[in-house]
């Protein structure tokens, strides 16, 4: 049992994550298995996620603390939380893993964002949108489209001239 100093310790470590987290996703693991959940933190870690699970009321505490207006206690189950470093990381993990395994019963119940709540479906939503990499990528093709077609075109005429040149050349002898 937890005394009430270590409770104190543990109320600050959850504050200073939820201070430092871009988005929070709550997770109902009620009948998850541990080796589920080693697993389901082991790929959260990849993204530089984390995962824990908490009472109700400590992290609503914690949240509150943290400026960020979301209540654990109204959601169904037992709640675990990850703390994602970017918006969607966490979210879109936990719903990876979830599609991954048929008989889990982990399911996402919410979730919160720049410190507003938000429902298990927004979650879901924000899961499906691409992360930071790959827009930078997306972004890295647009960008790097028009040079590349630009030096095909040059490349195109330059190959167009020295052929009319052979030619005239090959005309001259």
């Amino acid at each position: 049992m937890m005394t009430r100093s270590d409770k104190e310790i543990l109320l600050k470590e959850v504050v200073e994550e939820a201070k430092g987290a871009k988005a929070l996703v709550f997770s109902d693991y009620k009948g998850v298995t541990v080796k589920d959940l080693s697993a389901l933190r082991a790929e959260l870690r990849k993204s530089g996620s984390r995962f824990k699970i908490l009472k109700k009321t400590i992290l609503d505490i914690a949240l509150r603390e943290a400026g960020i207006a979301a209540e654990t206690r109204k959601l169904e189950g037992q709640i675990g939380v990850a703390f994602s470093p970017d918006e969607v990381s966490a979210a879109k993990t936990i719903a990876d893993f979830i599609k991954g395994k048929k008989d889990l019963k982990l399911t996402i119940a919410g979730g919160a964002l720049e410190g507003k709540s938000l429902t298990a479906e927004e979650v879901k939503a924000l899961a499906k949108l691409p992360s930071k990499d790959e827009l930078r990528g997306v972004l890295a093709g647009t960008l790097q489209a028009p040079i590349a077609s630009f030096a095909r075109v040059l490349q195109g005429n330059i190959a167009g001239f020295v052929r009319v040149l052979d030619a005239v050349a090959e005309s001259r002898k």
